[in-house]
């Protein structure tokens, strides 16, 4: 794909419709041996790579579409409609390129590789978590070590997001061998640069197919692949929000595909009894408002990080415990309303959403669903909102 024929149809509009047509024809066709066998999507990705839809999130200057929070947003939940792994990869992957495109145009080194991106259409992989961290994603005990222009940096990590499938990953290390556990700086670590050796397996109840098992990397590179500043500020203002309203899209879609299978399970019911309202069609109002309500707190914070995101000197707002606690609240309700959203369509639909071989199973959804409360625990977060509630005040 040429740098040239992307740029032409790098717009919203095109990218959202681009992701319709992988999902339908590509992302459902394969979500059930995805889910089967855990194996990566590969067809979805490659479907996606042709359209041009992972440089969304690249800036226009770069040559990208420039999508907005919001925007991506729509892209991962329209895309989980289809197959939460894959929205998964999708929102994982914007995630990583946001940290780039918002806290690397400084660097000719970043700058150049977000071109690459659009060219080329680079699947980025995140690798956070540490062997000894006991899950904190703000402390590392791994350290970069620079030396004549280059970098050594290995880690032991419990979870590596689609690692081995990668273009690229972002690792969290300590600043430097001296620098305490929470001075962290993003590492931007090339396939080429690395060995990756797993050391778990990844043979979960859902999401199989975002293939995410411990792997220990040794890699080097040069020091320009360091992204600038620290950790801190890209993870409070870029990787969270990030985080936290992608996911919520992407939940959001795995809960509106059992919506809507229980819907088409009662239109099929009111066919067999012209004239009269299916009992089950009550249900189906019911958790339709519910799933309106999740839709509008994702947006609504999608809308409020775009209107502050383009705003420098608003960025320290970014890092307020207020936003914080709005960020941990979202996480946590669209975390808890997705698999009740998904139960209640299995209530209307029945045996035949509990069935794996029927048109209505809700199987897969149901269990991609409850991976929402673990990634990163909703009781962490509950702990860290209640020390953050003490001190807390809001505005009068």
């Amino acid at each position: 794909m040429s740098l040239q024929s992307t740029q032409v149809n790098q717009s919203f509009g095109f990218l959202l419709e681009a992701t319709r047509r992988v999902g339908a024809d590509v992302a459902a066709l394969h979500a059930a041996d995805v889910d089967k066998k855990g194996r990566f999507p590969a067809e979805t990705l490659e479907a996606l790579r042709e359209a041009g839809v992972l440089s969304a999130a690249v800036p226009r200057d770069f040559g990208g579409a420039g999508c907005t929070l919001l925007e991506l947003a729509q892209l991962c939940s329209t895309l989980s409609q289809s197959c939460g792994s894959s929205g998964m990869v999708l929102a994982m992957h914007y995630i990583q390129l946001g940290c780039i495109a918002r806290h690397g145009l400084n660097s000719d080194f970043f700058q150049g590789y977000l071109r690459d991106v659009v060219k080329h259409q680079y699947l980025l992989a995140s690798m956070t978590s540490e062997v000894g961290t006991y899950g904190d994603t703000r402390s590392s005990i791994c350290a970069v070590e620079r030396q004549g222009g280059r970098f050594v940096l290995n880690k032991d990590a419990t979870t590596g997001s689609y690692c081995a499938y990668a273009d690229a990953i972002l690792v969290t290390c300590r600043r430097e061998a001296s620098a305490p556990a929470s001075d962290q700086v993003l590492v931007l670590v090339r396939r080429e640069d690395c060995t990756l050796t797993q050391t778990t397996s990844w043979d979960t109840m859902g999401l199989r197919g975002t293939c995410s098992p411990g792997f220990r990397l040794e890699s080097s590179g040069s020091d320009h692949q360091i992204v600038p500043g620290s950790y801190a500020d890209s993870s409070a203002q870029t990787m969270v929000p990030y985080s936290h309203i992608l996911w919520g899209a992407l939940w959001w879609g795995i809960a509106a595909d059992a919506v809507g299978k229980s819907a088409n399970f009662v239109r099929g019911q009111a066919r067999q009894t012209p004239g009269t309202v299916p009992p089950t069609a009550s249900r189906l109002a019911e958790v339709s408002m519910q799933l309106q309500t999740m839709k509008q707190n994702w947006q609504c914070a999608a809308q409020a990080f775009d209107a502050i995101a383009p705003d420098a000197a608003a960025q320290e707002e970014l890092s307020s415990m207020g936003w914080a606690l709005r960020l941990n609240n979202l996480k946590i309700s669209c975390s808890e309303a997705a698999p009740q959203i998904v139960h209640r369509a299995l209530q209307i639909v029945g045996i035949l959403g509990y069935k794996n071989d029927s048109p209505f199973s809700l199987g897969r959804q149901y269990r991609d669903a409850l991976s929402a409360s673990l990634m990163i625990s909703n009781d962490r977060i509950f702990a860290k909102n209640a020390s953050m509630l003490l001190v807390f005040k809001d505005a009068p």
